[in-house]
């Protein structure tokens, strides 16, 4: 297969094992890049992550391409066809840890803003580049840190693409223009702990806590909207016993998720939860995590450049969709900015034998170029 500049920097990038919260030298390589362009760099070392600012231009709107070196885990390397960090091209797809999530969107980014700066080297506003090694670890380092240093020295943001693997079937059929938000309870519920033939001197809160959640999993939270579905509660862990059989236990621990929409508040959700419980004679504690709230960018001067792009690449415009997880957008919408994720197919992600198709990478650094043009060239 013939190579290109967006290949060999992809290629360069995923050889490089930048396991979270590690950068593994990615970042240097893309400093490298964007010096030369001009970019004024500044490097915030947060504790284990190591996160890149660089900045082009002084006036607004400041677009960003925001995204993340570091990766999953490859898990058992006997399972992988090809090493999984040396990126290897196989019947015209790019294999390696990162390939799609999203080593190849960084490499995307960068090209695109070569070739832009090039035929526009006196563009409007300002780009910028919010880069982290600290995705897909506990994000406490990484993207958060930026933003909250950036808003203090009121430096915003106004529109930004996140790189994350938002396509189904091929480059660009999807477009995410939000995320639902996500809620964690931990609800301990506290019993006495005792023989099971003498339940009237002990207080089994596996029996107490069940109508309860039972409830909590019944309710209709909100009726979703045009772009988001319904809240949904889900109990993903319930734990309670001693592993004997005859023995009621003294604790029942339960954790539940709410991924919600904007048509509800998580303050609302709490309330409601709280009212539940509290209708139910039982002792407990509840731990709350707010993982991160919801947004969505339904308009504006970003989704129309970004739905053109893809158009004049594909000759067919995007599917707008919100689903899927959580990602570092969350934190870059919090300043008001408008979030807009665009990237590679998903279907491999976090899979071993990880891979993208290799025109596919050439592709969305055309869409990218666009947006660009279509933002800051004209």
């Amino acid at each position: 297969m013939n190579s290109s500049p967006v290949l060999d920097l992809a290629i360069d990038l995923i050889s490089r094992q930048s396991v979270t919260p590690e950068d593994a030298g990615c970042q240097p390589l893309m400093i490298e890049r964007l010096k030369a362009l001009g970019f004024d760099i500044e490097i915030m070392h947060f504790d284990d992550t190591l996160n890149l600012w660089a900045r082009r231009g002084t006036q607004a709107p400041l677009f960003t391409f925001a995204g993340h070196t570091d990766v999953v885990p490859a898990g058992n390397l006997n399972d992988w066809n090809t090493p999984p960090f040396e990126p290897t091209v196989v019947d015209g797809y790019l294999y390696g840890r990162g390939a799609a999530d999203m080593k190849g969107s960084l490499a995307s980014m960068v090209v695109a803003v070569e070739r832009f700066i090039a035929e526009h080297p006196d563009h409007k506003g300002s780009i910028a580049f919010l880069i982290t090694s600290d995705e897909e670890g506990p994000f406490i380092n990484g993207t958060t840190r930026v933003i909250d240093t950036l808003t203090e020295r009121n430096e915003i943001i106004d529109m930004c693409i996140v790189g994350e693997p938002s396509s189904t079937d091929y480059v660009g059929d999807v477009v995410k223009n939000g995320r639902r938000g996500s809620f964690t309870g931990e609800l301990t519920v506290k019993g006495i702990q005792g023989h099971v033939a003498y339940p009237h001197i002990a207080k089994n809160p596996i029996h107490h806590a069940l109508p309860a959640l039972t409830e909590l999993t019944q309710i209709e939270w909100d009726n979703g909207n045009e772009f988001f579905p319904p809240t949904s509660f889900q109990l993903p862990n319930l734990n309670g016993g001693t592993g004997a059989s005859n023995v009621i236990p003294g604790e029942v621990h339960a954790m539940f998720n709410l991924r919600y929409s904007t048509e509800i508040h998580h303050e609302q959700i709490k309330e409601r939860i709280y009212e539940v419980l509290n209708k139910y004679d039982f002792d407990y504690d509840i731990k709350w995590t707010l993982n991160g709230e919801p947004f969505l960018t339904d308009t504006g001067d970003l989704l129309t450049a970004v739905v053109d792009a893809v158009t004049t690449v594909n000759g067919k415009a995007p599917q707008l969709l919100t689903t899927g997880g959580t990602s570092d957008g969350r934190f870059i919408a919090k300043m008001g900015a408008q979030v807009i994720e665009l990237g590679p197919v998903n279907a491999t992600i976090h899979k071993v034998n990880e891979c993208v198709k290799a025109e596919d990478l050439d592709l969305l650094a055309d869409m990218y170029q666009n947006v660009l043009i279509n933002l800051l060239g004209k």
